[in-house]
């Protein structure tokens, strides 16, 4: 009879965790500083770097400023920015006619910092809630959201975007049939190596708060955004919402937010097996820098591990307002 030997004495799987050499051997998954995408918020004028009230450590950065940041963070390894304006308020309208604007505010900073960093990816939001007096992603009638008519001013401003020079476009509209749209708009326009980052399991959550704050939005928001972005206890409509984008065109899928929708992460990758992304939102930062802050946790080790998380969900890389902080860690 053959001897079960994975007890104690026989196995002891302390042997595998004496020292930091022997853990780094056997890890299974690492985070690596080419898993990080930055978000960045811009804003308009000179020399500006305005701190976000909610979000410790984080500004609203003039175009040279933006500049400088990332040329640093490209310094550290960083690949990819995200970008999100936050544009004066005399701009957002209902009609929301700024977001297909070819000077606007992402387009022009895009430009520039193309010029400036050729080699750093962009990305960038195809979205009009920037742009909207309402504060929502989509244009209204009375107090009902048009898909279709949203569907195509998104496909405008994606085609803009391109040509501003974004390398990845991310739609997070949660407007059924945007991800076909605007990629039948990008091929149509030649853009075919454009890729499409589709936020395709995008929840209605709590935890978006610092970031309409950090856009100057939050108090603009007419109502919720539940009748387009997903209901928090849902688990098969993600899949259902990342297959339908997949046949879309999307090259990409993310999954926001991060931490508490690990499970969605997991299920996406291993039943799609497409790179998989998830935004470690802002609510989920302001929350570890407050308790870093009031010094209940250790900043290195509760950022590491709140990114490693991702990574083994199955995600292949994180947009996080820590990746500046993380790629200095890991280079430790």
């Amino acid at each position: 009879m053959q001897r079960d030997n994975s007890y104690y004495p026989r196995t002891r799987s302390r042997r595998l965790r004496k020292n930091s050499k022997i853990r780094k051997l056997i890890s299974e998954n690492r985070l690596e500083v080419s898993d990080l995408i930055w978000p960045i918020f811009i804003c308009e004028g000179d020399n500006v770097r305005e701190p976000i009230s909610s979000m410790e450590g984080v500004y609203r950065l003039s175009i040279d400023n933006l500049l400088k940041d990332a040329q640093y963070a490209h310094s550290l390894g960083i690949s990819c920015v995200a970008l999100f304006p936050s544009i004066n308020a005399n701009l957002k309208t209902m009609d929301c006619k700024e977001a297909i604007n070819p000077d606007n505010l992402i387009n022009t900073a895009t430009k520039v910092l193309k010029n400036k960093c050729p080699e750093l990816l962009i990305m960038l939001d195809v979205a009009l809630d920037p742009f909207n007096a309402s504060g929502h992603d989509g244009l209204f009638d009375g107090n009902r959201i048009l898909n279709d008519e949203t569907v195509d001013m998104l496909a405008q401003q994606a085609i803009i975007q391109a040509r501003s020079g974004a390398d990845i476009l991310g739609p997070s509209d949660m407007m059924d049939g945007s991800v076909g749209k605007i990629r039948d708009t990008l091929e149509n326009e030649g853009f075919f190596e454009t890729l499409i980052m589709a936020y395709s399991a995008k929840y209605a959550s709590s935890l978006y708060a610092p970031f309409r704050d950090a856009l100057k939005a939050k108090s603009k928001l007419v109502g919720d955004k539940k009748t387009y972005q997903m209901d928090l206890s849902n688990s098969d409509e993600a899949m259902r919402n990342t297959y339908r984008d997949l046949n879309e065109g999307a090259d990409m899928v993310m999954v926001k937010p991060g931490a508490p929708y690990l499970d969605i992460c997991y299920r996406i990758k291993t039943t799609f097996g497409v790179p998989t992304f998830s935004y470690q939102v802002s609510g989920e930062y302001s929350m570890i820098m407050g308790a870093i802050k009031n010094g209940w946790l250790d900043e290195d080790t509760a950022i590491f591990e709140s990114l490693m998380c991702f990574k083994r969900a199955g995600c292949d890389g994180i947009l996080t307002y820590f990746a500046p902080k993380a790629a200095v860690l890991l280079s430790k």
